[in-house]
């Protein structure tokens, strides 16, 4: 049965389809399992990863039966195994009909939702009913960055947010304790059923209904008691919640809302500060003081915005809410009506995306941090220092002098002299994991050439803001494999695109598919490059040198793929202010002969980027005829192809030339200087000089 709605998948196969075109990712309770010669009755939750549109409009509570092959769980995921399937499911009747509802209302939602721009229309669903399916990669990356994704998901605030405004109605339309209170939880019923029972969701829910019990029959209504309940009585329905970190997460803070933002908040008043900017203080400092170990356990990263991002949200989330949820209602009923609601939200979404992306901007907005069990006991001991230490007076006010002098020096040198982007860089490798793409400076502020996306969204998305890059003069797809090809739709979205441009192999038939409609769906002209053909900027030259091979340009019609598309990539001699520069895609064995033999000595450059994540597909004569003073090896950490090869490493090393990896490096710019190249890097090591 399956037990959460279908969502596509966020990262991409390296070397095939995008996960996220048709692939759909699903949760499943198993009941019986059937392999070779046996059967067996077992329990427990399935991944299931589907290559099958048809999964796609699955909905939950559907009983199902299908076949695919099974493969171990991660460790530390609370499923039994996953399952990869490649065909369309054999369904077994029917959802229960408040599922059929649920779904259908939030389509409703969804579809209404259109009527706001993209990134407001993805966000409207994702904080009304946490369906992210519509949201953009960005505004997820923005979100996180600035300490809001809790607004991503259901949690107590929304129901808070129901219940109140359903409560405010029945007193205003004079009605009894007893009855408001059974009108209240019937809509926190459907609301839960709406947003599905996720951990957060239940959690607050549980909660919710005990807190009502105690509206109704007058008892005291202790919040800590409400909680130590709630999670007991899940617990015990469910002991797999102790290990899901959303569940970790919301209750954490809940139980810094009850526990210290009111003491806080107090603290405030009596410092003469107002009680509704108070609250508003206490609160997301709270949450997030609470919250904090665990977060910076699983990303490695640490927020400096999170309470002034969150300061600033929270006005306007109540009404978003509720408007929200109306619209939702509304949708099945009169979508016209569901539509001016939506509207109305227009401002709210607007702001709500613009201090997410403002704050996540801003220098210094994160602070790296230890990741895992480690981390967090370490931030953990760091705050029991810093709140013994502000007990004292004179520590405190030492404390604070420190802070405010590192402020004085820190920013001011952060502005002046960032360390990224490195100035005047003409080349920059993104660290876009298994992938390639390559920035080249076109000498104007905010505009350069992209070569590749890579397989990420967020990745490319990230590396760019970063740069400061709003405008692309041309997007260059040297092949059509999912590590180049998988943050395209994302980076014609979020940029000003002169056009796209593409190898003359438009295969495979899927990735041309979905590039017409990304480019289509943008405005943005579609081209081919063809070798001789060059095309100039300020600052910047490119020249298009492959590929050259008639079979790689499927002059026979038939279809192209693994080694050959490789060998059809488009290789690209780009005359920057750090000197010359080949980019090579993914060409092979063949590829790289067929350039040695039409272009020879011509090929030689100061920085090569090297083939294929530096496979052990290159040729040594390749590689030597080029001779490079730098080598660019876009390549993921710890990928399963055993990229990039030993012997290819030590056949550069042989010839003297200075290997950067992004695997080990992160970003890498490249700048001129009189010295020789000045090399930046970010994200894993400081900057340099390459010598």
């Amino acid at each position: 049965m399956v037990t959460g709605d279908p969502r596509p998948m966020r990262t991409p196969a390296y070397g095939g389809r995008p996960a996220n075109s048709n692939g759909t990712v699903l949760t499943l309770a198993l009941d019986t399992a059937h392999t070779t010669g046996d059967t067996m009755s077992v329990g427990g939750t399935v991944l299931l990863l589907a290559m099958h549109e048809s999964w796609s409009d699955i909905s939950p509570g559907q009983r199902l039966r299908t076949t695919g092959k099974l493969a171990p769980a991660h460790p530390g995921d609370l499923t039994v195994a996953a399952l990869r399937v490649h065909n369309a499911p054999e369904l077994l009747g029917t959802p229960p009909f408040w599922q059929r509802a649920a779904t259908h209302i939030r389509a409703g939602l969804r579809q209404a939702s259109a009527v706001l721009p993209t990134d407001q229309a993805g966000l409207l669903p994702s904080l009304v009913v946490g369906d992210t399916t519509t949201l953009a990669p960005r505004v997820i990356a923005d979100f996180r960055t600035a300490g809001l994704a809790h607004l991503l998901a259901v949690s107590g605030t929304n129901l808070a947010i129901v219940c109140g405004a359903v409560l405010l109605l029945c007193r205003a339309v004079r009605t009894g304790p007893r009855t408001a209170t059974a009108v209240a939880a019937l809509a926190l019923l459907g609301f839960v059923i709406l947003a599905r029972p996720q951990p957060s969701v239940l959690r607050a829910a549980v909660m919710a209904a005990i807190a009502l019990y105690a509206l109704t029959t007058g008892r005291d209504r202790a919040a800590i008691p409400a909680l130590a309940g709630t999670v007991t009585i899940l617990l015990l329905a469910d002991p797999e919640l102790a290990g899901d970190l959303g569940f970790v997460l919301s209750v954490l803070a809940t139980a810094a809302l009850v526990l210290l933002a009111p003491r806080w908040s107090d603290a405030l008043r009596r410092r003469h500060v107002p009680g509704g900017l108070a609250e508003a203080l206490a609160i997301p400092a709270a949450a997030h003081l609470f919250t904090a170990p665990v977060v910076v356990g699983m990303t490695g990263e640490l927020s400096l915005t999170a309470i002034l991002a969150n300061l600033l949200a929270a006005p306007v989330v109540a009404l978003a809410t509720v408007l929200g949820v109306l619209a939702a209602v509304l949708s099945v009923i009169h979508p016209g009506t569901a539509e001016l609601l939506v509207h109305l939200t227009g401002p709210a979404m607007w702001w709500l995306v613009t201090v997410a992306h403002q704050a996540a901007a801003i220098p210094m907005a994160t602070l790296p941090w230890p990741s895992g069990l480690g981390g967090g006991f370490l931030l953990i001991g760091v705050l029991i220092v810093l709140a013994l230490v502000l007990r004292q007076r004179r520590f405190r006010a030492l404390l604070i002098a420190a802070i405010l002098l590192a402020l004085l020096v820190l920013v001011p040198i952060r502005a002046l002299r960032p360390g990224w982007p490195l100035p005047d860089w003409a080349v920059v490798a993104c660290d876009v994991d298994q992938g390639d793409a390559i920035v080249l400076s076109t000498a104007e502020p905010g505009r350069a050439v992209l070569v590749d996306t890579g397989p990420d969204p967020i990745a490319i998305t990230n590396c760019l803001r970063d740069l400061d890059i709003d405008r692309i003069a041309l997007l260059v797809l040297t092949h059509l494999h999912a590590d180049h090809i998988g943050g395209l739709a994302e980076v014609l979205a979020g940029h000003q695109v002169g056009a796209v441009a593409i190898s003359p192999v438009q295969q495979p038939p899927w990735a041309i598919k979905e590039i017409r409609r990304a480019t289509e769906s943008a405005g943005v002209p579609l081209t081919e490059l063809r070798p001789g053909t060059s095309t100039t900027w300020p600052g910047l030259t490119i020249d298009i040198l492959g590929p050259r091979s008639p079979a790689a340009l499927g002059a026979t019609g038939e279809r192209v793929g693994g080694t050959a598309l490789n060998d059809a990539s488009v290789v690209i001699r780009a005359h920057t202010t750090a000197g010359r520069v080949l980019l090579t895609g993914d060409i092979e064995l063949a590829g790289q002969a067929d350039l040695l033999a039409d272009k020879g000595s011509e090929l030689a450059a100061d920085i090569l980027k090297v083939p294929h994540h530096g496979s052990r597909y290159s040729l040594p004569r390749f590689l030597a005829t080029v001779r490079p003073r730098i080598a660019l090896i876009s390549v993921g950490a710890g990928n399963d192809y055993g990229h990039p090869s030993p012997l290819i490493l030590e056949t550069l090393r042989a010839q003297g030339t200075h290997i950067l990896r992004t695997d080990q490096d992160g970003d890498l710019a490249i700048a001129p200087s009189p010295h020789g190249p000045v090399i930046s890097r970010h994200g894993k090591q400081e900057s340099r000089t390459a010598r």
